[in-house]
């Protein structure tokens, strides 16, 4: 089983901290996992993304050309790389910040628009988007099991944000629930 995930958004957004989540909480399924993120200089608002791959054999390269798991968070996401995405892949879209251009709707994946961005600031904090989109990839995916991924937001976050535990738990049961 080998599933590569590629996600995308602005800085800020929590692009890495979602993509590191992930691979943390596969690692302490017993899974192997690699954990490649890429942004710009800017530290917030700057391009955003990363690719995690999780699989239980080898890991043979971080670089994916063509994922089969794609969570766009903005519309300059969306617009660069929906296109990428895999023939039978999902693409998850925060559809309160994107669209897809009118005539460009791929057939051959699953797309699933989500207000991800409307449903963090429902949540508590615009911040949360990145928990909704990946309480949603969990929920239509199973990577791993939500459970792994509440254990590891502990490890993943630094103390002094654990108060904010509560929050992103509930959204990352918002957007499972949604999707």
């Amino acid at each position: 089983m080998t599933t590569d995930v590629f996600m995308a958004g602005f800085g800020g957004q929590g692009i890495l901290l979602a993509g590191n989540l992930l691979a943390y909480a596969a690692i302490e399924q017993g899974l192997n996992a690699s954990f490649f993120p890429a942004y710009g200089v800017e530290k917030r608002g700057g391009a955003a993304n990363c690719t995690v791959i999780v699989t239980d054999g080898d890991v043979g390269s971080p670089v994916v050309g063509n994922p089969g798991q794609v969570l766009l968070f903005n519309q300059l996401s969306l617009d660069k790389f929906y296109p990428r995405v895999r023939k039978g892949g999902l693409c998850l879209i925060n559809s309160s910040l994107a669209k897809i251009p009118e005539g460009e709707q791929r057939d051959d994946i699953d797309a699933l628009l989500l207000p991800a961005t409307d449903m963090a600031v429902e949540a508590g904090d615009a911040r949360l988007v990145n928990m909704v989109m990946l309480g949603a990839f969990i929920a239509r995916c199973e990577v791993v099991p939500m459970t792994a991924v509440k254990s590891a937001l502990a490890g993943v976050l630094p103390e002094r944000n654990h108060r904010f535990l509560p929050m992103n738990y509930a959204a990352l049961d918002a957007g499972a629930a949604r999707a």
